[in-house]
């Protein structure tokens, strides 16, 4: 596995495994917000944020989004879920940044159970998404040193 900054001829493979892993963790979404989502990802977060991709054998298999400390995105192919990228680049946001955030869907009990794993704690709630949908947020952070306390797999 190799983590690396982000190119703009990844980008293809970005919006791929986004689409694919948020039909899996926002499948609540439905199908045509994850289509409007997706053009905001290319046209917006993906320009704005701090990219890092991980490859395994040369192939993107996942990435993350950072905005400072804000983990605006982080996405692995399905195919490659409980393989350890997810982890690996949380890590190595970490390490380049220190403290981290990051907003979850309360939906999406898989994202909250891998945050925690982490080494992340929940800080607050929020009853509405940050488009005003009546969708609940869990806000979680995770300080230097707490991946010493993160559960193990």
């Amino acid at each position: 596995m190799q983590i690396r900054p982000y190119q703009p001829a990844d980008r293809d493979r970005l919006l791929d495994i986004w689409l694919e892993a948020s039909r899996v963790g926002h499948a609540f979404l439905g199908e045509a917000t994850l289509r409007e989502q997706q053009a905001l990802v290319r046209d917006t977060y993906l320009p704005l944020a701090d990219n890092w991709v991980a490859e395994i054998d040369g192939r993107v298999e996942a990435f993350i989004g950072l905005l400072d400390g804000f983990i605006g995105g982080l996405f692995v192919d399905p195919q490659a879920h409980g393989s350890g990228l997810g982890r690996a680049l949380v890590d190595h946001a970490g390490a380049r940044l220190g403290p981290l955030t990051v907003s979850v869907y309360a939906d999406n009990g898989q994202a909250l159970a891998f945050y925690r794993r982490c080494g992340f704690v929940e800080t607050t709630r929020k009853a509405q998404d940050d488009e005003g949908r009546p969708l609940a947020v869990v806000d979680m952070r995770r300080d230097p040193g707490a991946d010493a306390f993160r559960q193990k797999p």
